[in-house]
């Protein structure tokens, strides 16, 4: 559970704010999203794999 404690005279939308900011870190939306349907190993493998070779294209561009 996410307690957020509201520190006297602070604004309600900061609160909201840090609290939204602290579920979002969390990744409870994310998870329940990959969990609506079902992805085969082999697709989630693919993924990763593309995923990296995008990070390695970035990184060779930085040097």
């Amino acid at each position: 559970m996410i307690i957020i404690p509201v520190k006297e005279g602070e604004n309600i939308e900061r609160a909201l704010k840090r609290f939204k900011r602290k579920f979002e870190k969390t990744g409870v939306i994310k998870e329940l999203r990959e969990r609506k349907m079902f992805t085969k190993p082999s697709v989630k493998r693919r993924a990763t794999v593309k995923k990296a070779i995008y990070v390695q294209g970035l990184q060779r561009q930085e040097d």
